[in-house]
Formats: C-alpha cells, structure tokens, sequence
C-alpha cells in the first residue's frame, strides 16, 4: 500500500471536509456556504462563562463602519488584556462565526477580551479593504481601551490562515505607521505569499487537502487585483514581500506539515529571527490545513493548541511586558 502521510487522527475526517480546490468566482457562494456550513458541523464545547456581543467600530477613512463580535470573560480583569482577532477563509470567505470556537475558548481560559473582526472580503473588496478594515479595529481597541476596561499595553494580534496573513500585514503596518504598539502577533497557519503555487512550487505533498495551490491562486488573485506573482505587490497586502522585518513585536507560528503554507510560513519564521524578533514555531506532524478547527479533540490538535495558549499567556504575562526580549 502507498504511505499516507496524513497522520492517522486526522484521517477520517478528509472524507467530510470541504475543499476549496476549483475556487472560481461562480462557484464562490457555494463555497463561502458550504465553508460556513462544515463550520457549524463541528461539536464544540460551550463556555457559559464568555459574553458575546456584535457591534460595529467606525471604518477606514470613507469606508462602512466595520462589524466587530467582542468575546468577554463573565468577570474580567479590570486592566484586561485584549486580542483583535482576524478570521481564516482565504480574503474571500469566512466571517468571525468561523472563529468562534477558538475565541471563545481564548477568553474563557485566557482571561482575553477578544474582538474579531468581520472584514470585507474580496473580489468584492480588493486590497487595501480587509487590512484597513483590521486596523480600523486595532486603532478603535487601542483609542478606547480606557472604556472597554482593557491594558493598551498588552494588546495582542493574531488570527489564522488569511487572518494569519492579515495579522502579520498588520504587524507590519502598526510597526510603520507607529500610533499602536503591539505586543505579540499569533499567526497560526499564516497565508503570506502570493507566489506560493504561482511562481513558487512547494513539494507535491503540501496543499493536497483544504487550501489547494489553485485555492490560493483564485484567492490571491481576487484579492491582489492582479496576477499572484507580480512585481510591486506592498508588503501590506502580503506579508511575506517585506524586505525588513525588524521592530515587529515577537511571534508565534504554527502549520501543518501538510499545509501548503508550510514553506512560507517556515521561511518567514527564519526571517524574523534573523531579524531580532523572538519566534516560536511549531510544526504539527501529519496535519493539514485548518487541521484543528475541525477535528479539535484529536491529541495533535490538542497539543497545538496548549502550545499557542502557552505563547500567549507568556505574552500577557507582567514579566514579558517588562522584557519582551
């Protein structure tokens, strides 16, 4: 028999996964439903302790105002830490409901306040509309943090696979626009080259499930506005085009072997360090894409997320404020 590189726990769900391969634009509202609906599919655990609220936050400059869905502990801490979290789906699918497993469970072990941010997707709203729209947030959390009883100085970032993307654009446009400061940025299965699948080929192995290399291609390309691959794309629409990584606050980055982000997201990792700035990585054996959202009690998904909860309660914690390097 042929190996299978799919670690066995991870195996039986492939069956009922959606996949994004063929992504086209008159199959994307198939898709964007069929996203949403495998979503709502997964047993999660309740956690009566977290408040949810929806709300909208004022937009980018002539822009609508952005939907933000606020995850809050039944008894924060006064001065609580807070996370402006960006939701997975390519740019072109997704909203917080995605998320919001992960979410809740950030605030209700964490001590967070969390706000995800429903973003505009694209094609409909090309770059710069998703990343202006997540810093809209990230000014409004950082403008008001006296009013929603949160510490301006522990304000975290982070999402997964695009919003993984869009926090390290984010990372960087905080970084060169200086009115925020960001302590630490989550990135979980980050999306951050264009070229990947395009002018860059991963192993064969890599993006076989989930997010396919024609997934990413569509993806890019409705986003980009252009050809994935082409000269002058900014480092705000895609991370990994920056040229200098210095002064971003300290990272944690976390992929499948399987997923076909795993060489961008490694090679970012390396660059960051090169840089100066502290990196956790963590590379989870036989998994794919978006592995942990839907099959969150398998024993691998389990330690990831032990692993990226350890990053951030490192990150929140008084000593890490007071030396982050």
């Amino acid at each position: 028999m042929p190996h299978n590189p799919v670690a066995p726990e991870f195996r039986a769900t492939l069956k009922v996964l959606p996949s994004f391969d063929g992504l086209a634009d008159e199959t994307l509202d198939q898709t964007r439903k069929a996203f949403i609906s495998a979503i709502r599919s997964v047993k999660v655990t309740e956690y009566p302790d977290v408040r949810v609220e929806e709300g909208h936050v004022p937009g980018p400059m002539g822009a609508p105002a952005v939907p933000v869905v606020t995850y809050r502990p039944m008894a924060p801490h006064p001065n609580a830490p807070a996370l402006v979290y960006i939701h997975s789906g390519g740019i072109v699918s997704g909203t917080p409901e995605v998320d919001d497993a992960r979410c809740r469970q950030m605030a209700s072990e964490l001590g967070l306040v969390i706000f995800s941010v429903d973003y505009r997707l694209a094609p409909e709203a090309p770059y710069p509309a998703a990343i202006e729209d997540c810093y809209a947030a990230l000014k409004w959390a950082h403008d008001h943090a006296t009013d929603l009883g949160i510490d301006r100085n522990r304000l975290i970032i982070g999402g997964d696979s695009a919003g993984g993307g869009l926090t390290a654009c984010l990372a960087l446009l905080a970084r060169d626009r200086a009115e925020i400061k960001v302590l630490f940025q989550l990135l979980i299965y980050p999306m951050l080259d264009d070229r990947t699948g395009t002018t860059l080929m991963p192993s064969p192995v890599l993006g076989e499930y989930i997010w396919t290399r024609s997934a990413n291609h569509y993806a890019w390309n409705a986003y980009l506005g252009k050809t994935p691959g082409s000269a002058g794309i900014s480092e705000y629409a895609a991370a990994f085009r920056a040229m200098d990584l210095t002064g971003l606050p300290p990272a944690y980055i976390g992929v499948g072997s399987l997923d076909l982000f795993l060489d961008e997201d490694l090679e970012y990792a390396r660059r960051l360090m090169a840089a100066g700035v502290p990196t956790e990585v963590c590379v989870v054996p036989g998994a794919y894409h978006v592995f942990d959202v839907f099959i969150p009690d398998a024993p691998m998904s389990r330690q990831f997320r032990d692993s990226y909860f350890t990053a951030l309660k490192r990150a929140i914690s008084p000593d890490f404020f007071q030396n982050p390097v």
